[in-house]
């Protein structure tokens, strides 16, 4: 017979237990193979409640709008499309978009920065089951011997070992239109340098979304934080060992199974003793 029984959570499992296992069956919004950051459309945020150590989950658009009082200036939804793609500036030249999908957190709280004010008040957490990046590999050139100056992309799927789902730093920040007072909130996720697994994937740039333990999840939502500390939380890398990852298809963008694994017989393991592993298939990626 059961007369003893526990209900002790750590503050790490409150997160997991207080609304994600709940009520994410009622959020269509989080019911998503794939979500692509350059159509600039709703993720899944958990962010605390004000004046409560609670949290929400609330649909927010990826890709963070920043106050229209400060550069560069975005105070209409017009300006907001026109400015995250690549577009002619007044002058007729050509320039890239802004799209402030990503913080990167060696620069995120400092002076200047268009992150600063949201990294030191308003952090949230995008939820992930994985995400996807490419490697880059060279082939050969089968005269010269010497690696040809294109490059093949192979896509992965990159997850949190053991885990159906995990937590990646961000910041949101409220924004409306001058012209229609529509109300938008958006959020950046932070990136960090990449580990010794995610540093061989992202091989182009070497970077990694900040992945938290639950711990730090907690901390980065409710903590109260010195500018040192959002600095040291939002540079955490998540260590290689708890890393999962496998390849996809080229074109798993357009295919019904996007988290199917996929083998190429051409491509060389990751130089990385034990590091093979199949990540965890989930509902909820980040593109």
């Amino acid at each position: 017979m059961c007369y003893y029984n526990g209900t002790k959570v750590t503050r790490d499992e409150y997160i997991r237990l207080k609304h994600l296992e709940k009520l994410v069956a009622n959020y269509q919004f989080m019911d998503r193979d794939v979500i692509n950051g350059f159509d600039f459309g709703v993720t899944a945020i958990v962010k605390p409640v004000e004046g409560k150590e609670d949290i929400e989950i609330v649909p927010m658009e990826w890709g963070f709008i920043p106050d229209p009082g400060v550069w560069p200036f975005w105070e209409t939804r017009e300006q907001v499309n026109q400015g995250r793609r690549p577009h002619k500036d007044p002058r007729g030249k050509f320039v890239d978009g802004l799209n402030f999908l990503n913080a990167v957190s060696e620069e995120i709280v400092k002076k200047g920065k268009v992150y600063r004010t949201a990294a030191l008040n308003r952090r949230c957490l995008f939820i992930s089951s994985g995400y996807y990046e490419w490697r880059h590999i060279f082939p050969l050139n089968k005269r010269t011997g010497e690696p040809l100056k294109t490059a093949k992309k192979y896509p992965y799927r990159v997850g949190y070992k053991g885990r159906d789902y995990f937590f990646i730093a961000g910041i949101w920040q409220e924004w409306s239109d001058a012209e229609t007072g529509e109300t938008v909130n958006s959020a950046a996720l932070t990136t960090t340098s990449g580990n010794l697994v995610t540093g061989h994937i992202h091989n182009s740039k070497n970077r990694m979304p900040t992945m938290l333990t639950e711990d730090l999840a907690w901390e980065w939502l409710f903590g109260n934080l010195s500018e040192q500390r959002v600095q040291e939380i939002a540079s955490f890398q998540l260590p290689w060992e708890d890393i999962s990852y496998y390849t996809l298809a080229k074109d798993f963008l357009s295919s019904h199974e996007p988290w199917k694994e996929h083998f190429y017989p051409e491509l060389p393991p990751l130089d990385i003793p034990g590091a093979e592993a199949p990540a965890p298939q989930g509902q909820m990626e980040l593109f």
